[in-house]
């Protein structure tokens, strides 16, 4: 049988070099509560990320619910259906009302004239996702807030080192959320973050990850256990040693892809934007009019060949049953949206992804578009 190859694969450096870690934390006895490992993580990943403060979670889905408790939202939110179930999910659990919005066709972010369409009285927020690592529109979302007095949380789950225009994208808004699942660019097996502003924000924010307590015996916030264990942030740590050399093999195999896959008609590649350090996070396809099969067809063409790639994201998240009730789910109303959920498939992309599976992958898209003979030529 041969090898099933993901979409996305974790970093994994040698066992040897984490062991020192877990020794140190079985000597040390201190398994969470944000011992030493927890806090030399923090900062080390402030620190190359370029950003003030960060506050580490068990994972994203936490962080981005306790970030939405941070700023006390209430209200409606005008967020996107193009994106993972956790982005509206953390909304209900929060008792907040997600209104959907359309998308841009090329980046697949909110589309920011839709967002000035959907504001009402009861809008209290904004909370975009640079979708595939690629940033938001933030200088026209900011101005949108700024004028109607809106919060902005950034679902930056797809955004670990990306920098705009010179400066970290998650200093953008009024927070930004990341992720560190074994998926992501960045991981601690399981991890998230918070990147906020200023001190006084870190310490309600590190207070609501642990039960709300200031200390022993003061509880001041009504807080959730988000907290990162010990054993997540040492292989952060260790993790953070080797992410420049997978962002440069991230990089490789994105300019492999395209170099191959570029003028087959009916494929479109997904943008990477001018003046952004991008992390090659994903990398997606659309499969349009003029190709030589459906999107499902490819789908099904890979994974008879154990290639798992993604239909990622499909179906929208306006499509499910929690969320079809919802005025702002209409199908007529995220024409855009609607359109790439049924065009788009992630490819495999990850560190040490083979030459020879590359290959397949793009043997396997030029047989579906009936264009192996002329591409060979």
């Amino acid at each position: 049988m041969s090898k099933v190859i993901p979409v996305t694969s974790p970093l994994l450096p040698p066992l040897e070099e984490f062991m020192p870690y877990l020794q140190k934390i079985w000597d040390s006895r201190r398994l969470t509560n944000g011992g030493p490992f927890h806090q030399q993580l923090e900062a080390a990943l402030a620190d190359y990320l370029g950003v003030e403060h960060l506050c580490l979670f068990a994972n994203g889905t936490l962080a981005l619910l306790t970030a939405l408790q941070t700023l006390r939202v209430s209200g409606e939110v005008i967020t996107t259906p193009y994106s993972f179930v956790a982005t509206s999910h953390a909304l209900l659990w929060n008792n907040l009302k997600p209104v959907f919005v359309d998308i841009d066709p090329v980046t697949c972010n909110l589309d920011p004239a839709r967002i000035e369409e959907a504001i009402t009285p009861n809008t209290s927020a904004i909370l975009p996702v640079h979708c595939y690592g690629n940033p938001c529109d933030v200088e026209a979302i900011g101005s949108i807030a700024d004028t109607y007095g809106l919060n902005v949380i950034y679902d930056a789950a797809h955004c670990f080192g990306v920098r705009h225009r010179g400066m970290s994208v998650l200093r953008h808004g009024d927070l930004s959320i990341l992720s560190f699942h074994a998926t992501k660019v960045f991981n601690t097996f399981e991890g998230g973050a918070i990147v906020c502003p200023d001190l006084k924000t870190k310490k309600r924010i590190d207070y609501l990850k642990n039960f709300g307590f200031a200390n022993e015996v003061t509880v001041v916030a009504p807080g959730i256990n988000g907290k990162m264990s010990e054993i997540n942030a040492a292989f952060g740590l260790l993790q953070l040693q080797h992410i420049d050399a997978a962002l440069e093999q991230r990089q490789r195999i994105d300019e492999a892809y395209r170099q191959r896959l570029e003028g087959i008609p009916g494929l479109r590649l997904g943008a990477l934007q001018a003046g952004q350090d991008a992390n090659y996070s994903y990398f997606p396809i659309y499969i349009e009019n003029g190709f030589g099969a459906s999107r499902d067809a490819v789908y099904e063409l890979m994974r008879e060949h154990d290639i798992l790639a993604r239909r990622y994201f499909y179906p929208l998240i306006s499509e499910f049953p929690m969320y079809r009730g919802l005025e702002s789910s209409a199908a007529g109303r995220l024409p855009v949206a609607s359109r790439i959920s049924s065009q788009v498939l992630c490819l495999p992309i990850y560190p040490g992804l083979p030459e020879e599976v590359i290959d397949s992958v793009c043997r396997l898209l030029e047989t579906a578009a009936g264009t192996t003979a002329q591409l060979s030529a």
